[in-house]
């Protein structure tokens, strides 16, 4: 029985204050270490390809598109090929703000105005024409819309 008293005795133990304070401080280290890593996951999340894609003007005496394609998302879009009803235009035939041709990079909360000039599909008044922009994470954005009469 002396042995056991001696032992009670002898105890050490941390204060309630001193084990409520470290475990206080352990609590808030792994908080914020788990805030830094969802923070990272999430910026990655948030980089968006996202094309806005306008009614094509057509010409009415050439078979010429003029396409407005505003990026909406909020990381840089790169178009790199044009696709209308299906056929694909050749790069040297599409033109962005009339200045350089494809692969053509749209900021974002920036527009681009793409003019295509092709001989087929011609554009003939009443039909139906689906205008594909692919970027080259190969996202596809359309738009469809009818030639108008004369």
């Amino acid at each position: 029985m002396n042995f056991q008293r001696m032992i009670r005795k002898n105890k050490k133990a941390l204060s309630p204050v001193v084990a409520s304070i470290i475990l206080i401080a352990v609590t808030v280290a792994v908080s914020i270490a788990v805030a830094a890593w969802m923070g990272q996951m999430t910026t990655g999340f948030m980089d968006t390809e996202q094309l806005s894609v306008r009614t094509p003007e057509f010409s009415d005496t050439t078979p010429f598109y003029t396409i407005t394609a505003v990026n909406t998302g909020t990381s840089a879009v790169v178009v790199s090929s044009v696709t209308i009803n299906g056929v694909a235009i050749a790069p040297a035939s599409v033109a962005f703000n009339t200045t350089s041709t494809a692969p053509y990079t749209i900021k974002p909360n920036d527009s681009a105005e793409i003019e295509v000039s092709v001989n087929d599909p011609a554009v003939v008044a009443g039909n139906n024409y689906q205008v594909v922009l692919t970027t080259s994470k190969n996202n596809q954005f359309s738009v469809t819309a009818i030639a108008p009469t004369q």
